[in-house]
């Protein structure tokens, strides 16, 4: 809850529009680990002592074998760390494997720089840019960049 409504960490995403509550959140937690078609998870240091942002694949979409996957660095002191890629390189094997996703796809503000590298890093392709999709935190227009991986 504290991730979501603060602004540096939710500067970037669409959930910021939104005030958290700790009911709020778990609804959402529980609704999404209740699907079948949704992998909710955490993202925890190596030590499994510090939580330290989240990543979701899904849902699932029946019809064309695609999912969307988010993710979320919630802990300022992790930015920058590698967390993001190797959370998103097992989130992908997870989407292909246990969901049986085709193709799995995501999506960032273009001055989110840090989470386009992670994608990037992951080995993740870029697929596309839509100019202006976004108002940004700041008030300005924001590109929205596209990512896409399709199953070995």
């Amino acid at each position: 809850m504290g991730w979501l409504n603060d602004p540096r960490v939710s500067r970037y995403l669409e959930s910021r529009f939104e005030t958290h509550t700790v009911e709020s959140v778990t609804a959402f937690v529980q609704e999404q680990l209740a699907r079948g078609d949704v992998l909710m998870l955490a993202i925890v240091e190596l030590s499994g002592e510090e939580h330290v942002g989240n990543i979701k694949v899904g849902p699932l979409s029946a019809h064309h074998g695609t999912a969307d996957v988010g993710l979320l660095i919630g802990e300022p002191s992790a930015w920058g760390q590698g967390y993001g890629t190797e959370a998103i390189r097992l989130a992908t094997g997870l989407g292909f494997d246990r969901l049986g996703a085709r193709k799995l796809t995501a999506s960032c503000y273009g001055d989110n720089r840090g989470s386009a590298a992670a994608f990037l890093r992951a080995g993740w392709n870029a697929e596309g840019v839509r100019p202006a999709q976004f108002v940004g935190a700041d008030g300005h227009p924001q590109d929205q960049l596209m990512f896409g991986l399709e199953a070995p």
